[in-house]
């Protein structure tokens, strides 16, 4: 028996299967055009309605149907009053139609939800969602620091920190422009800044576990006009945002101490991020599913159909 998962976010199409142990997911970016940061939310709906059949083809191929019990899908960005994105839209359609076929349970959760279940699940510690913890959610569009506390055998994120501003996902496209990488640009920048040698760093100055990125952007523009390195560039943008996490996360434990801190969201799969993080005995999941994916949705829609 298992669940199937849809997740139409605004960078990824997906859908996985879950049997409450193992799990597969098939995902695709969605096309952006050289030198863009992202797409229009209709040039998104447009993408997801183009790749989610051939996605959805390819994983019911090696999977019984017959033997799904629930379909869950991603609705909304966050679990909290007026968060919309039309683009979950095109899941959600996809998912009733199949539930309804099916004749099973349609279970709706939000995109953040799906990051920190993925995160703790391909990180082997599920057992973290049935107690209180601090989690990341660093995006392409969100850097928040999370308390999720059980819900059932669901989660609830309450937001305690993060960026004021831009993103962190933002501000790593924004410096990838800037060197002429590919959109998205978070695996070309960690790849990129692997080479390099230097530590300077510009402090990001924290308002308990709130900052802001805005700034960050002007000095990694004036470090690469002053260097014309890109590999110590990309580095130096990473060394920023891991400070500004790093501080933010220790001063989210004085009020909330012996938490497990938990990382998700793209950003999450950043190498130099991951090593700054070490001294917090942090939980990292697979970096193939830090990114936008539909395994999180399937292991929540499992769980709460054991509920």
């Amino acid at each position: 028996m298992g669940v199937i998962g849809f997740d139409t976010s605004n960078y990824t199409t997906s859908v996985a299967y879950f049997d409450g142990v193992d799990g597969e997911n098939y995902s695709q970016l969605l096309p952006v055009k050289p030198g863009e940061l992202g797409l229009r939310q209709s040039d998104a709906v447009f993408a997801h309605i183009k790749s989610l059949p051939e996605l959805s083809g390819r994983l019911f191929s090696n999977f019984d149907l017959s033997k799904v019990t629930a379909v869950g899908v991603s609705t909304r960005p966050r679990a909290v009053e007026g968060s919309y994105m039309p683009c979950f839209m095109v899941g959600y359609s996809h998912a009733k139609l199949l539930s309804d076929i099916l004749g099973v349970p349609l279970v709706q959760i939000s995109h953040q939800q799906g990051h920190v279940a993925a995160s703790l699940w391909s990180a082997g510690r599920l057992d973290v969602m049935d107690r209180a913890h601090l989690a990341w959610h660093l995006s392409g569009g969100t850097t928040e620091l999370l308390l999720v506390e059980p819900e059932g055998k669901n989660v609830k994120c309450t937001k305690i920190g993060g960026t004021t501003d831009i993103s962190a996902g933002q501000l790593i496209d924004r410096t990838g422009q800037l060197l002429g990488l590919p959109f998205p640009s978070g695996r070309h920048l960690d790849e990129l800044s692997a080479s390099a040698c230097g530590k300077e760093v510009f402090r990001v100055k924290c308002n308990g576990a709130s900052f802001s990125l805005s700034g960050v952007q002007n000095k990694v523009q004036a470090f690469y006009q002053r260097t014309n390195d890109a590999a110590e560039t990309a580095a130096y943008a990473l060394r920023c945002i891991a400070g500004a996490v790093m501080e933010a996360t220790r001063n989210a434990l004085k009020e909330y101490p012996g938490l497990d801190v938990v990382f998700s969201g793209g950003v999450a799969s950043n190498s130099l991020l991951r090593s700054h993080m070490q001294p917090l005995d942090p939980i990292f999941c697979q970096p193939r599913f830090s990114t936008d994916n539909a395994m999180g949705v399937a292991v929540l829609t499992y769980r709460l159909q054991e509920a």
